[in-house]
C-alpha cells in the first residue's frame, strides 16, 4: 500500500506583525511535519488587500526564518503546487464558487455586517460572530440586478457536523445553532477565507492542517464546503491558543510580543521554546 506523504502548512497572514502566539502554532506544524517525515509549505494568506502590506510580507519571512522556521515550498522558492500567494490563486477559488452555485448550496446575499447585529435578538456563534438570521436565503441571483452581493453557504440547520481533532478530540457543533450560513464570496468580488481555505489546502495537497482552537467552528463549516465538493478533508490539529497576562488570546495588536519586537530586544529563540 502506497502511504501519502504528510504536507502541513503555514498560511500567515501579512496585515500585521506576527506573534509569540503565531510562532508557537507554527512551530507545532513543523514538529508535527519532522515527525512524520513530511513536508512543510508556507503560503500567504494575503486576500484582505486593505490590511495587507509589502512591509508585513517581508517581515513575515524575516521573523519566520529567525524563530526557526523552515519550509520546502513557498512564494520566495516556489514549487509543484504554486502560486503560493493566495490572491494570486483566484482562479481556483472562483472555479469552486461557480460548481457550488451550480450544485445549490450557495445564495446571494445584500446584508452587510451591521445588518446583521441589528437583527432582532441576534445569537452569536462560537467565533463571536453574529448568526445570520436567513434573510436572503429566498432570493436568487435574478433578483439582485443592479445590487452589490455576496455569496453565503446556506448550511443544513439541525445537523451535527462532528470531527475528530488530533489535539482536542472530538468536536461536535450544530449547524444553524453554533454556527449559521456564511460568506464564501465577498460583495467587492474577493474569496472569503473559508472557501479560499479549502481550496487552497486541497489543490496543495495538504494532509493535516495545524491551526489554533479559535478555528475549531470554521473547521466545521469547511467540512461543509469539502462534502459539497465531493472532497476529502485534511486531518485537524487545533493548538491552544496563547494568552496574554490578562487571559487574552493574542492577536496583533500584542506588539510587546510580536516576534519583530522581540527579536530588536535580542531575545534567543530557543529561550522562548525552552517549554514548548
Amino acid at each position: 500500500m502506497n502511504r501519502v506523504k504528510y504536507r502541513g502548512r503555514l498560511a500567515p497572514s501579512p496585515t500585521g506583525y506576527l506573534h509569540l502566539g503565531h510562532a508557537k502554532t507554527f512551530w507545532q506544524a513543523q514538529e508535527r511535519a519532522k515527525q512524520a517525515g513530511g513536508d512543510l509549505i508556507l503560503r500567504s494568506d494575503d486576500l484582505d488587500r486593505e490590511r495587507c502590506r509589502p512591509a508585513y510580507e517581508t517581515a513575515m519571512y524575516e521573523d519566520l526564518r529567525w524563530f526557526g522556521l523552515n519550509w520546502s515550498e513557498g512564494p520566495e522558492q516556489n514549487g509543484p503546487f504554486g502560486p503560493y500567494s493566495q490572491i494570486e490563486r483566484t482562479g481556483l477559488h472562483r472555479a469552486t464558487l461557480d460548481r457550488l452555485r451550480e450544485g445549490g448550496f450557495l445564495f446571494p446575499c445584500t446584508c452587510s455586517r451591521k445588518d446583521i447585529l441589528s437583527a432582532v435578538a441576534a445569537p452569536h456563534d462560537g467565533d463571536n460572530e453574529p448568526i445570520y438570521a436567513g434573510t436572503c436565503r429566498l432570493r436568487i441571483e435574478k433578483d439582485m440586478a443592479g445590487k452589490k452581493f455576496g455569496w453565503r453557504f446556506r448550511v443544513p440547520d439541525g445537523e451535527v457536523i462532528a470531527f475528530e481533532d488530533k489535539n482536542m478530540g472530538s468536536q461536535r457543533f450544530v449547524a444553524g445553532k453554533d454556527f449559521g450560513d456564511f460568506v464564501v464570496w465577498r460583495p467587492d468580488d474577493v474569496p472569503a477565507y473559508q472557501l479560499a481555505c479549502v481550496v487552497d489546502d486541497f489543490s496543495m495537497k495538504i494532509t493535516e492542517v495545524v491551526r489554533g482552537a479559535d478555528l475549531l467552528a470554521s473547521t466545521a463549516r469547511q467540512l461543509l464546503i469539502y462534502r459539497a465538493m465531493g472532497w476529502s478533508p485534511p486531518a485537524f490539529f487545533h493548538c491552544e491558543l496563547m494568552r496574554d497576562e490578562k487571559g487574552r488570546r493574542l492577536a496583533k495588536r500584542h506588539d510587546s510580543l510580536s516576534l519583530r519586537q522581540l527579536r530588536a530586544q535580542n531575545v534567543v529563540p530557543e529561550v522562548l521554546r525552552k517549554d514548548w
